[in-house]
């Protein structure tokens, strides 16, 4: 058996929803985390209010670090009378309007902690009226401008809860929110010619800022955004690319690699210490050691 094959695949398996928990400092949460770019969001979305100022949104995304079970992509309040929740996926998924309940019942939560208001109380709180938005960043085969509860779930019978997420597509899409659209459409464009490679990265950067797609903050963050990119390939498929170019070397030179060989392959290519460690099972403090190594290695060969 190849000594590949010792890596545990299960273990990799396993760790997969946990990953895709953790890894969520994509280009769209990044982007958003500007207050520059929050309120051209904001515009597209609400073109009728050209009042509304950065000093007025607030960032109320719900962070990993205190909810453990559950984290969204975007939230932000709107003067304290409006709560937005956008959501950016690939594909068609109804199943987004129920996490975008219980991301809502998160951010009530938080809310009502924070103004000290008594839900228990005879007097009427006061709550930020919601909205909830999904991106479809691929092609959505829809018309559909919303996806509700009632219709997803209960056959269009109303019940004592309805939830609307309000559907964005690249054919419907404007400003900021549709530029996005476009950029992970370059992307995937770029991805199947040269496959999940830092040049299919670097290709779409130079296009997209050619075309004027993001470019104000591609060109403020383009390392960040190449970094971004090739952290949030999926594990199978960073594990898969990996492994495939080790055995492909192995073989052409009549040896056989391991775990610390694909480890030095993700190490050169910038991949997150934390996800090496999770994919390839090797000790973090090993992954650090490895990393050290070849920082070493490449400065004795330039000096």
């Amino acid at each position: 058996m190849e000594q590949y094959e010792t890596i545990n695949m299960s273990a990799i398996q396993k760790n997969n929803n946990e990953l895709r928990r953790n890894i969520k400092d994509s280009v769209f949460t990044r982007m958003f985390r500007e207050s520059k770019y929050l309120l051209q969001l904001y515009r597209a979305l609400h073109p009728e209010d050209t009042t509304t100022t950065e000093n007025d949104l607030k960032t109320i995304t719900l962070e990993p670090i205190f909810i453990k079970e559950i984290t969204n992509d975007l939230g932000f309040a709107v003067k304290d009378k409006l709560f937005i929740l956008v959501e950016a996926q690939t594909t068609i998924s109804v199943n987004i309007i129920i996490r975008s309940f219980l991301y809502l019942a998160h951010t009530y939560q938080e809310y009502f902690k924070e103004t000290e208001q008594n839900l228990y109380g005879t007097k009427p709180v006061t709550i930020p009226e919601p909205e909830f938005y999904v991106c479809f960043s691929k092609s959505a085969n829809t018309d559909k401008e919303s996806i509700t509860l009632s219709e997803e779930f209960f056959g269009g019978k109303k019940t004592a809860l309805e939830v609307r997420v309000k559907v964005i597509t690249a054919e419907n899409g404007k400003g900021i929110i549709e530029q996005y659209i476009i950029f992970t459409r370059v992307l995937d464009a770029q991805v199947k010619k040269f496959g999940y490679t830092r040049k299919a990265i670097e290709e779409t950067v130079r296009i997209c800022k050619a075309k004027d797609i993001l470019r104000e903050f591609l060109e403020e963050h383009e390392k960040e955004v190449v970094s971004i990119k090739i952290s949030l390939y999926s594990q199978d498929e960073i594990y898969e690319m990996f492994l495939r170019d080790i055995k492909k070397e192995s073989r052409a030179e009549g040896r056989a690699e391991g775990k610390e060989d694909v480890a030095i392959k993700m190490i050169e290519e910038n991949i997150e210490p934390g996800m090496i460690s999770r994919l390839t099972q090797i000790s973090l403090e090993r992954i650090n050691e490895l990393k050290t190594m070849l920082t070493n290695n490449m400065q004795l060969a330039n000096e």
